[in-house]
């Protein structure tokens, strides 16, 4: 594992386990990276409910309940998809926090949408919030790009606001 993955979900450990949060993953262009950098470390057990690998769009349809309406008027590369995909797997699982990514890392288009483009989505009980990235890696660069970011935004979605 690079190690700024290590680092980003190490940051993730201690913020979950000092708040006595939970977490559950909804994975589809990042093939469950996300779930095994979180795993890498001891004691990912204590706030790491699951981590599902939706990558076809009937498996976001089967298991998360994703609408098929809204992948067929949005994609399943949208950033509404990746906002419903982060809420169903919060509530699916009764997690404190939800987190999803969706995207397409290459080598073509799909959807009509360029290689590179990812979105990240975060649920909590604050509300859900989501992230547009446009990589520039080939497919393996782009797939851990895209984790490393999904770890960061979940941390910087988690943190509440410090007043200065």
């Amino acid at each position: 594992m690079r190690s700024e993955l290590r680092e980003a979900a190490a940051l993730v450990h201690a913020y979950f386990k000092e708040r006595e949060s939970t977490l559950a993953v909804a994975e589809s262009c990042t093939g469950g990276l996300v779930s095994h950098c979180l795993t890498e470390i001891p004691g990912a057990s204590l706030f790491f409910i699951a981590g599902l690998v939706t990558y076809a769009d009937a498996a976001k349809q089967m298991v998360l309940g994703i609408a098929p309406d809204l992948i067929a008027r949005y994609g399943a590369v949208s950033g509404e998809a990746a906002r419903e995909m982060a809420e169903r797997v919060r509530r699916l699982l009764g997690a404190g926090f939800g987190l999803s990514t969706t995207g397409n890392l290459g080598p073509e288009a799909l959807e009509g949408k360029e290689r590179g483009l990812v979105y990240l989505a975060v649920s909590s009980g604050s509300g859900t919030f989501s992230k547009t990235l446009h990589l520039a890696g080939d497919r393996t660069e782009n797939k851990e790009a895209a984790a490393l970011e999904a770890l960061r935004f979940l941390l910087e979605s988690a943190s509440p606001p410090r007043a200065d």
